[in-house]
């Protein structure tokens, strides 16, 4: 499946991932202004697939660019999983250059999976840490 991520928020649009957010059980009732402050605060990812022109995919980090990321956020489209998207763009979160080196926070209640592949290590039921490298 050909796909395209994206680092630049204008190439987003704020439906879309409140469209998104809307499928999760942590963000599915924030509010759009919360939402769209969260955003605006943080660094977001996109991902698009070929030929499909809505957002696909959306996670966003926060970080001191210093010595720790919080990487939250992480959803890919319902239509859409189970193609390898979530762990594309992880991927290319956890390896971005800006964050070489830094501490990798992050929450979950189900995908410990996933993240445990990027070097995170459960560290009680839901939070995740990955080490600086």
């Amino acid at each position: 499946m050909d796909y395209r991520i994206v680092e630049d928020l204008s190439e987003m649009k704020l439906d879309d991932i409140v469209r998104l957010l809307r499928m999760t059980y942590w963000a599915d009732k924030r509010p759009v202004e919360k939402i769209e402050k969260s955003i605006k605060n943080s660094k977001c990812y996109g991902l698009y697939v070929s030929g499909v022109e809505n957002l696909v995919g959306f996670a966003r980090i926060i970080s001191d660019y210093a010595t720790n990321y919080y990487l939250c956020d992480v959803i890919i489209d319902e239509e859409y999983r189970h193609k390898g998207l979530g762990n594309a763009l992880v991927s290319h979160i956890v390896s971005a250059p800006e964050l070489e080196g830094f501490r990798g926070i992050l929450v979950t209640k189900d995908a410990q999976t996933l993240y445990s592949k990027y070097g995170f290590e459960v560290v009680n039921d839901r939070a995740m840490f990955k080490a600086a490298n």
